[in-house]
């Protein structure tokens, strides 16, 4: 009797295979509305001759199958239309020096909507003497932003100033690039000493 059934079973199974594999894809129409409303149209008309003959998990198999040919298909049309799917569609992140100078701007600007952000103050500290990262516009708002620094942010920040102005002072190059940066770390040490 084990034997009878498993033989049925897998019979079942082929059965199931050669029909999904014998269905043809839908035709290919330019309007996606049209082909969605025939392909149902047809999946209809085949079910109901197969209704017959499988079994309830068989027709969700076969169901699942039919679905996934279709979206298949309707990703190919769009592609060869030229529609992108939005899941494809990347909106841009802001970057963090980006999030850092808004953060600095809404500092200075709405201080009411204002809220602190200890990742946008670490991004800040950390790049305030590169120019290039914190343009001169921005250092200005720093400075004053810095003025409130407290606590150990305030004490390394001042930590490392003293130690990068010891670094450059004894490395004597007249870079104008190191001049500027020079410059910068002064005026945050004048300012938080």
């Amino acid at each position: 009797m084990g034997n009878n059934r498993k033989g049925a079973v897998m019979e079942k199974r082929k059965k199931t295979k050669r029909l999904a594999s014998e269905q043809d894809p839908p035709a290919k129409e330019p309007d996606l509305k049209k082909q969605k409303a025939k392909g149902e149209v047809e999946e209809e008309e085949e079910e109901g001759g197969m209704n017959q003959e499988l079994t309830a998990v068989e027709k969700r198999t076969l169901e699942r199958k039919l679905k996934k040919e279709r979206k298949k298909e309707q990703k190919k049309l769009m592609r060869e239309a030229g529609i992108v799917s939005k899941k494809k569609e990347e909106i841009k992140k802001p970057s963090g020096s980006e999030l850092a100078l808004e953060y600095l701007t809404s500092w200075s600007e709405n201080p009411e909507a204002w809220k602190f952000q200890k990742t946008r103050q670490t991004w800040l500290l950390l790049h305030m003497y590169d120019k290039d990262k914190v343009p001169v516009e921005y250092f200005s708002i720093l400075l004053r932003y810095l003025e409130g620094l407290q606590g150990t942010a305030r004490t390394v920040t001042v930590q490392k100033a003293e130690a990068l102005v010891k670094e450059y002072d004894a490395s004597g190059t007249e870079d104008p690039g190191l001049l500027e940066k020079r410059e910068r770390i002064r005026n945050v040490l004048q300012l938080l000493s």
